[in-house]
């Protein structure tokens, strides 16, 4: 008897819509990565929700926001490897370069529930 393919559930799911989102609403930056890795150029951001696997953003339509870029979550020092997923009106929809520790995501969230709103 032949093998049979077992379809992946998950593979009509897009990226972003994979992971569990949780409501932050904290604010972030946004670090443009240079010439030389340099790192200047920041814009400030609202980071709404965040997934193990990305983020959506709220930034000014006039801003731009570039394909590769640190998100970094104020009050957090670490910075996170992002890139651009898609672009609507304010809302920036980002993939980390890699899964977020299930433990920071955690902190994150139990940050924005102690100092939230």
């Amino acid at each position: 008897m032949p093998l049979q393919n077992i379809l992946d559930a998950k593979k009509d799911i897009p990226r972003d819509l994979a992971y569990k989102k949780f409501s932050i609403d904290r604010p972030g930056k946004i670090i443009f990565v240079g010439h030389h890795l340099s790192t200047k150029t920041t814009v400030r951001c609202l980071i709404r929700k965040i997934s193990l696997q990305g983020a959506d953003l709220e930034v000014s339509r006039m801003l731009p926001v570039p394909k590769n870029f640190f998100l970094e979550i104020l009050g957090i020092r670490d910075e996170i490897g992002c890139t651009l997923m898609r672009r609507e009106q304010e809302t920036a929809v980002v993939s980390f370069n890699m899964l977020i520790d299930p433990e920071f995501l955690h902190h994150v969230v139990k940050l924005s529930f102690e100092f939230g709103p």
